[in-house]
């Protein structure tokens, strides 16, 4: 039992004492795991035990094969080290994933009274979260009271290749409300067109895959801004002013077809409203035209009512005509 234990002498002197702690072998440990790319993934994993005594552990992973191929090839996945880091204790890391395969994981806890392990299958597709966006700024924008204008950047974990997207939700509300208002967009920048003018509002945005892999990463670092008053221009100052060439533009999206933050053209309304009107109108006519065809097929006689010459009434005609009219 564990405890504190003296030792005494005849006389009831104390001789010597020690605090006897008792050791446990290991259990099973809780691992779980993260991938902040597609190349990579780290796992961590915590003692399910305290077991009172040095513990070491030993990480590796095979690559999982397909289920007729894995009975027939079960020696030919070869079993790799997850690398454990000094600095970041009880985690590892995969390196030079393939992003559509699975892998086994196994961690096994040892001390000097036992061994145990757990082993966990691990899919690139369901454990993918991106780092946090990084370097996001917010500004006014000249002459809008009710607009900010929102940058950032890819995490510098995320590698930029063309065929791994990252999508975005940018969320923001005044200081002084609770409530958060969210866009998602495939941009690198945003102009928010609702903000309370004078009011300072907080800003964060977070991202995931582009093709939905995953989960949502963790909220960038807030930032800040206050959208500032119109400008205004008397007539005869010769002050005039061009919100879009103030409003700075906004940088290329890396992701694929971009779509445009603002489209409140007036032509352009009016255009589509002419456009809807001619098709309206197309569409009316060709209706009316089938109904009329229609129709006029319905009063149109079959060539089976057609009537008949009735011979039987023009005989009995003829022989009730005097002879000499029938010569």
């Amino acid at each position: 039992m564990g405890g504190a234990y003296s030792c005494h002498d005849g006389t009831g002197q104390l001789l010597r004492a020690v605090s006897l702690r008792l050791g446990y072998s290991p259990g099973i440990p809780s691992v779980t795991c993260r991938a902040s790319d597609y190349e990579n993934f780290s796992c961590s994993w915590a003692p399910s035990v305290e077991t009172f005594l040095p513990t070491r552990y030993i990480t590796t992973y095979r690559k999982k094969l397909l289920l007729g191929a894995e009975k027939q090839r079960a020696q030919s996945s070869p079993v790799g080290p997850c690398v454990q880091d000094p600095a970041r204790p009880r985690t590892c890391t995969v390196h030079k994933c393939e992003f559509w395969s699975a892998y086994r994981l196994n961690v096994t806890e040892v001390n000097p009274l036992g061994a145990s392990f757990r082993l966990l299958d691990v899919t690139m597709q369901a454990i993918i979260k991106p780092d946090p966006p990084e370097g996001l700024v917010v500004e006014p924008v000249p002459a809008a009271p009710r607009r900010l204008w929102v940058r950032w950047q890819y995490p510098a974990s995320w590698p930029k290749e063309p065929h791994f997207q990252l999508k975005f939700r940018l969320q923001y509300r005044p200081v002084a409300h609770g409530s958060w208002s969210m866009v998602e967009t495939a941009n690198l920048s945003e102009v928010i067109t609702d903000a309370f003018s004078g009011l300072e509002h907080v800003v964060r945005v977070g991202a995931k895959d582009f093709l939905d892999a995953g989960n949502w990463s963790e909220w960038s670092a807030e930032a800040r801004a206050t959208p500032g008053p119109g400008l205004t221009s008397t007539p005869g100052d010769g002050a005039t002013t061009d919100a879009g060439l103030q409003c700075p533009a906004e940088e290329p999206s890396l992701a694929p077809n971009p779509e445009p933050v603002d489209g409140s053209d007036p032509t352009e309304k009016v255009t589509v409203l002419v456009s809807l009107g001619v098709f309206a109108f197309f569409v009316l006519a060709v209706v009316l035209g089938a109904a009329v065809a229609a129709w006029i097929r319905r009063r149109k006689p079959h060539k089976e009512e057609t009537k008949k010459p009735d011979f039987l009434a023009a005989a009995v005609h003829m022989r009730a005509l005097p002879k000499a009219q029938i010569l």
